[in-house]
């Protein structure tokens, strides 16, 4: 299960319900997709195709969605 916490424009925000427990977001694009860690501060994991734009994009929308991400992690995994 992949849950989806938001969309913007290209990007899907989502989780893998069966993944470990460090809070993060995954993204996925047309391009590609990237992991970002939000604790302890919000940072890239992983790259998969996505380009610098790209991915500064999705670093500045994981970043402005932070809250309504960790109310989702919350609602979904219960810690």
């Amino acid at each position: 299960m992949a849950p989806t916490v938001f969309r913007e424009g290209a990007f899907r925000f989502f989780f893998f319900s069966r993944e470990e427990s460090r809070i993060h977001i995954h993204v996925t694009h047309t391009d590609g997709e990237a992991k970002f860690w939000l604790k302890p501060a919000v940072e890239l994991a992983m790259n998969e195709g996505l380009n610098s734009k790209q991915i500064n994009e999705a670093l500045t929308l994981v970043k402005s969605h932070e809250k309504e991400i960790l109310n989702a992690w919350q609602r979904h995994f219960g810690s």
